[in-house]
């Protein structure tokens, strides 16, 4: 205690700089969750897109084919740079499938019953994800965690175009009709 006070510091203030880095372990540790959570929820968002993209059928195949196709591509871009982020961080990544479906807040693609029924599901999935990512921005500017929230920002711009496609094709506009 005598070398604390010695240095111009107190016992007081040692603890109190204590009880900071814990807080700033624990939110690190909150932001990298979330992260984990992200990369979770991005991994089985592709595992559905891919299937919808196997799936689909007669009326307007080729049309959703394409789009769960590009979809499923831009998720995938999505994965590395989440999980090239979590690595920045020095954390380990979700290291099994099961791990990752413990972790995501989207469920996995039920088995195709009608067109409509997959294109809603994967409207229902993508809000889920751009909810979380939201959440997730929010956490890391609360932390002043620019890195995250530079690249959480730009995948929620992703997936809101995906919810206008899906919103689009689901509406009753003219264009590929869903069964």
């Amino acid at each position: 205690m005598a070398a604390v006070q010695k240095r111009g510091g107190s016992v007081h203030a040692l603890s109190a700089h204590r009880q900071q880095l814990s807080k700033g372990k624990i939110a690190w540790k909150q932001r990298v969750q979330r992260l984990h959570r992200d990369l979770a929820n991005a991994f089985i968002l592709y595992t559905n897109y891919k299937q919808y993209h196997w799936q689909t059928y007669s009326p307007g195949f080729r049309d959703l084919h394409l789009v769960f196709g590009e979809f499923a591509k831009e998720v995938l871009e999505s994965i590395d740079h989440l999980a090239q982020r979590i690595h920045v961080t020095g954390q380990d990544l979700p290291a099994h499938l099961l791990e990752a479906m413990e972790l995501a807040r989207v469920s996995a693609a039920a088995p195709p019953s009608t067109m409509r029924a997959m294109v809603e599901e994967a409207d229902r999935n993508v809000r889920v994800v751009v909810k979380e990512l939201r959440e997730a921005a929010n956490i890391a500017l609360d932390h002043g965690d620019q890195g995250t929230v530079e690249l959480v920002s730009r995948l929620i711009a992703i997936y809101e175009r995906h919810q206008g496609y899906l919103r689009d094709i689901l509406s009753k506009r003219p264009g590929p009709q869903l069964a």
